[in-house]
């Protein structure tokens, strides 16, 4: 865990969904900032473990977690688990008291967000869409990046806490905007890892010493954050870094899901989402994102 020093804001009574490779640190840092916590993870022992770390309490349900907490906070795997914590009598919905605030940290899509967030205004709750960025690094520095979307009040509500694992929280829009701003990060994201691939692999072809390149060309124009953390290690043939292709794969599915409905053209993002299939085909699944540099040696 890092040693992140926190702004001094009013401790709350939160709770967290999800204590997989992103909730799990993220949840610590809101324990580390002087919350009360109660935690919920579908396999109790991961529950249990971080209690055993971190202290405060575990529930049994989301329903159970979310019960008198001010902000019940959650990052699970995609719009299916997101609704299973959230709906149904053992849901968060069903435990939250009123005027408390719902923060969705699972990169979904914006149909559910709305979805999510007209419901918890028929129950006089709020909710607030805020996919994050940064990777698991991110989540354990307390250095994620929270794209939000929902009303502005309940936002200023959970900014706060938000931080605690964050260095960036910003407000976009509307419910589903977060959502859609994710998109936009990983339509950005899948272009720029393939430009360097190609770049990294026809630079070992014509036999030069890439890593000697990439300290060159990382000082002009072509930098970029992949470039200084990832090229490296793509040269290295190295893709144990975190964000994984099945959970790429996924992210790019809500996108061109999107694109057909808003009509948007991305023949680059659909052209990279079969590479990141022939890199599971390869036996990649939980291999970076980085591992499209396999494809092309």
């Amino acid at each position: 865990m890092s040693t992140k020093t926190y702004d001094p804001t009013p401790a709350k009574r939160v709770a967290f969904l999800g204590l997989g490779v992103m909730g799990y640190p993220m949840a610590g840092h809101l324990a580390g900032a002087g919350h009360r916590v109660t935690v919920y993870n579908r396999s109790p022992a991961r529950a249990a473990q971080w209690v055993a770390e971190h202290g405060h309490t575990s529930a049994a349900t989301p329903r159970e977690a979310a019960a008198g907490a001010d902000i019940v906070f959650a990052c699970v795997g995609n719009d299916a688990d997101l609704r299973s914590v959230v709906l149904g009598d053992q849901g968060a919905f069903q435990g939250m008291k009123p005027g408390a605030v719902f923060v969705d940290h699972t990169t979904a899509s914006a149909e559910v967000a709305r979805e999510l967030g007209t419901a918890a205004q028929v129950l006089g709750l709020q909710f607030i869409d805020a996919p994050v960025s940064g990777g698991n690094l991110g989540a354990i520095n307390g250095a994620l990046t929270v794209m939000c979307g929902g009303d502005a009040a309940a936002f200023e509500t959970i900014r706060p806490g938000a931080m605690a694992f964050s260095k960036a929280v910003t407000l976009l829009g509307a419910s589903g905007a977060g959502q859609l701003a994710k998109m936009v990060n990983q339509i950005a994201i899948a272009g720029l890892v393939q430009g360097l691939a190609e770049a990294i692999a026809f630079g070992e072809k014509a036999g030069l010493d890439m890593k000697a390149v990439l300290g060159v060309i990382g000082k002009g124009a072509a930098q970029s954050w992949q470039m200084d953390n990832r090229g490296p290690t793509m040269v290295d043939d190295s893709f144990d870094f975190g964000f994984a292709v099945d959970w790429m794969r996924k992210d790019l599915g809500l996108v061109l899901d999107e694109a057909k409905r808003n009509g948007a053209r991305l023949p680059v993002t659909a052209l990279v989402d079969q590479f990141y299939a022939d890199v599971q085909a390869q036996g990649g699944h939980r291999l970076d994102t980085s591992s499209l540099m396999k494809r092309l040696r």
